[in-house]
C-alpha cells in the first residue's frame, strides 16, 4: 500500500514539476484562463461587497454617527426617490480611482483596530481633522463624486434661484471653484467651522450700500422704535 501511494506521489510532482512534458500548452493555456477567471471574480465580488452601504455601516463609528446625520438630508429622502448612500459619494466610479481609494481606506481599518474613533466623544474630536481630509481629497479631484449626479452640463440654471444660477455660471461653469468649496455640510453636520474658509464669498464689486428704499423703510423703523419707547 505504501508503495502504490509513493508511485502516485512521485506521479503528481511529475506533473507539477514538469507540466509541458506531461500536458498540452491547450490545457494549460485553459487551465491558466479558468484560473484567471475565477480569481477576477473573487476579487471583484469582494470589492463590491465594500462598495455597499451595508458595508459602510457595519460598524458603529459609522452607523452611529455620520449615517445617523446622512438620514435627516435630502441626499438620503427627497421627493425624487433618489437616496446618495456612503460609496456614491466617498468611493469613486472609475475603476483606478476606486482601487487607489480602497488601498488609502486601509487607514481606517486600521482606526477601527484601535478605536480611534470608536466613541462620540473621541469622534467630534477628530470630527474637523476627518472632514478636512474629504474636502481635501473631493478638491484634489474637482468633486468628482458629486459630478457622478451632478453635471454642470444638464444644470437648468433658468429653473435655479438667481443667486444660485449666478455663483455656478461665474465660479462653477468657469472652473474657478469645485462644488465642495461651497457645498460643505450637506450630507453632515459641520465639525467647528471657526478659521475655515466658507468657501464661496460675496464679491468685493457686488458689496453696495444699503438700497435709498431700504434707507427710507429702515429710517421709519427706527424712529418709531424710538418715539415708541418714550411714550
Amino acid at each position: 500500500m505504501w508503495a502504490r501511494l509513493k508511485r502516485a506521489a512521485l506521479w503528481a510532482w511529475n506533473i507539477v514539476s514538469t507540466p509541458a512534458g506531461t500536458m498540452s500548452l491547450g490545457f494549460l493555456t485553459l487551465g491558466g484562463f479558468l484560473g484567471g477567471v475565477i480569481f477576477w471574480g473573487a476579487f471583484n465580488t469582494a470589492l463590491e461587497i465594500t462598495n455597499t452601504e451595508a458595508f459602510c455601516i457595519s460598524c458603529h463609528e459609522m452607523e452611529n454617527n455620520v449615517y445617523e446625520e446622512l438620514s435627516r438630508t435630502v441626499h438620503f429622502s427627497n421627493r425624487s426617490g433618489v437616496r446618495a448612500s456612503c460609496p456614491d459619494c466617498h468611493v469613486p466610479h472609475e475603476w483606478t480611482d476606486k482601487i487607489a481609494r480602497k488601498m488609502q481606506a486601509s487607514k481606517e481599518v486600521w482606526g477601527k483596530i484601535f478605536g480611534t474613533i470608536n466613541t462620540r466623544e473621541k469622534f467630534l474630536d477628530k470630527r474637523l481633522e476627518l472632514a478636512q481630509h474629504e474636502w481635501a481629497r473631493l478638491k484634489a479631484n474637482d468633486s468628482l463624486e458629486c459630478r457622478n449626479c451632478h453635471s454642470s452640463v444638464a444644470m437648468d440654471l433658468s429653473r435655479q434661484a438667481p443667486r444660485a444660477a449666478e455663483i455656478h455660471t461665474r465660479y462653477l461653469l468657469s472652473g474657478e471653484a469645485t462644488c465642495i468649496d461651497c457645498h460643505k455640510g450637506i450630507a453632515h453636520e459641520l465639525p467647528d467651522m471657526r478659521g475655515v474658509d466658507p468657501g464661496w464669498k460675496v464679491p468685493p464689486e457686488t458689496q453696495g450700500g444699503s438700497l435709498p428704499q431700504a434707507s427710507v423703510f429702515d429710517e421709519l423703523e427706527r424712529f418709531t422704535a424710538v418715539h415708541a419707547f418714550v411714550d
